[in-house]
């Protein structure tokens, strides 16, 4: 699937990003962000389909938050040493850092 094609089943603009997020018991880099949707690689397995955690580490003026998310995996992409992982997100909300 090229490219073009995921981008016209987007319904938000996407952000591209390095930000951290945390995912189960992994660490990774977030690529881009939208309301509806995360990209991120990771140096985790994972498989399609499936339900998912996470948790994106955001620095902000009232202190460092958490934005607390649970999704579903829609497309993985083998990286060179670690895969991109891409989330349709169905729950999320902020908390302050802990």
């Amino acid at each position: 699937m090229s490219g073009d094609t995921h981008q016209n089943k987007r319904r938000e603009e996407r952000v591209s990003t390095m930000l951290p997020v945390d995912v189960e018991n992994a660490a990774g880099i977030v690529r881009d962000v939208s309301a509806s949707g995360i990209f991120f690689e990771i140096d985790a397995r994972y498989t399609l389909g499936s339900l998912i955690n996470f948790a994106v580490k955001l620095d902000t003026p009232s202190g460092d938050m958490n934005l607390k998310c649970r999704g579903k995996i829609v497309r993985i992409e083998p990286r060179e040493t670690r895969v991109g992982v891409a989330v349709e997100i169905t729950e999320s909300m902020m908390e302050a850092a802990t």
